[in-house]
């Protein structure tokens, strides 16, 4: 039997989800999460061989819970709508076993997840296509520095100190980052950048 933990926060399509997965002879949902925290917690307390997860969800998202089982037993499955190079890249660094589409036909996700209990990894075929279309971080090396420095938090006077600049440099080179990102504020910019999976 494969056991398997969902984690969508849309309750609907996770008892749904379940319910269908219910339904093949070989399958048993011995858990439901609404968010990546709780998923986590099933995970440990169930042990399954498959965690399905949405990638936007409270708490955690999918791909950090994907990151934190990077090495654990059981293999990841990312259930999403948002076929993104930056996610993508996110899940194959996790060592994801397969990123699929919400809108597959439901008996491709059961054949999916017997392929991957197999040791194999499945990809949807646009995501292959996108991967091949990445984007490159348009930042300079100093640019970078200051965005990984305004993602742990630290304000302009914190990343002039940090890298021996003043704080009108610090301040040109947001505007500069927000420019090249087109974004219009950090937290937007800090988004864009996860998103397209430029964080290393």
């Amino acid at each position: 039997m494969i056991r398997i933990v969902i984690a969508e926060d849309q309750q609907m399509l996770l008892g749904a989800l379940g319910s269908l997965l219910d339904l093949e002879n070989d399958m048993e949902v011995v858990g439901k999460a609404k968010n990546g925290a709780e998923a986590l917690e099933l995970v440990k307390q169930f042990d399954p061989d498959i965690c399905m997860m949405d990638i936007e969800m409270p708490l955690k998202s999918g791909l950090d819970v994907a990151e934190e089982l990077k090495d654990a037993s059981c293999k990841i499955i990312i259930l999403t709508t948002f076929a993104r190079a930056g996610y993508f890249e996110r899940a194959r660094n996790a060592n994801v076993s397969g990123y699929l589409l919400k809108d597959s036909p439901s008996e491709e996700l059961a054949h999916s997840i017997r392929v991957i209990m197999e040791g194999r990894k499945i990809y949807s075929p646009e995501l292959i296509d996108i991967a091949f279309e990445k984007e490159e971080n348009p930042l300079s090396e100093r640019e970078d520095q200051v965005i990984h420095l305004i993602a742990e938090g630290k304000n302009t006077e914190e990343i002039a100190k940090q890298l021996y600049l003043s704080k009108g440099t610090v301040r040109n080179y947001v505007s500069i980052i927000l420019d090249k990102l087109e974004v219009s504020n950090r937290i937007e910019a800090i988004s864009r950048f996860r998103e397209k999976g430029w964080f290393k």
